[in-house]
């Protein structure tokens, strides 16, 4: 009889899973939206990083851990950040929450490839670098959906947008100041101001 392996099918389901669930949306998010944006970012980071800067970033490593960051919540659910950050006791539970998710989900593949898979479960050491620039680019998609939905009219995103401008212009990565600086204010605008 042939294995039967769940952990793509599983994958797929992220698009099943909504972000910002406790506010109104005039545009819903799911984490596989979200990571994929996360990921175009990160590796947008990594090159700005490599060549603006002189680091020496595996841009393309970027991106594949930015597209897996959030996979756990297909068995976990999103968790809302106001309750996901809301001391270090239910900070802590939750991430060994996910470190479970995560084991869960690598069960569900071949022997064989569970180790090329690890990495984007566990964050590795030599990995910690490319993990920050991951974490600076889902405050920076979180930003850009505050600022999509303000620009809708949506009040319920008021001060989520300007606590996501905070956190940004809190991080201390020359890779993300260049990003807000030459790439974010165009989020700001409309399509016809693009196109001009």
């Amino acid at each position: 009889m042939m294995s039967k392996y769940h952990f793509f099918a599983m994958v797929n389901r992220m698009k099943l899973i909504d972000r910002w669930a406790l506010m109104r949306n005039t545009s819903k998010e799911n984490i596989a939206e979200h990571s994929h944006s996360v990921a175009v970012i990160a590796h947008a980071l990594a090159l700005i990083g490599n060549k603006k800067f002189g680091k020496d970033y595996d841009a393309d490593r970027a991106a594949v851990l930015a597209l897996y960051h959030d996979t756990t919540e297909v068995i976990t659910g999103d968790m809302p950040t106001p309750v996901k950050y809301y001391n270090d006791n239910i900070k802590n539970v939750y991430k060994d929450i996910e470190a479970v998710a995560g084991e869960r989900l690598l069960a569900m593949l071949p022997d064989e490839f569970r180790d090329d898979y690890r990495p984007v479960f566990e964050q590795q050491e030599a990995d910690g670098e490319l993990w920050k620039l991951v974490k600076a680019a889902d405050k920076i998609s979180a930003l850009i959906k505050c600022v999509e939905e303000n620009r809708m009219g949506n009040r319920e995103f008021d001060l989520a947008l300007k606590a996501q401008e905070e956190k940004i212009r809190a991080i201390d990565l020359p890779e993300v100041q260049y990003f807000s600086e030459h790439f974010l204010p165009s989020y700001y605008l409309t399509l016809d101001e693009h196109t001009k």
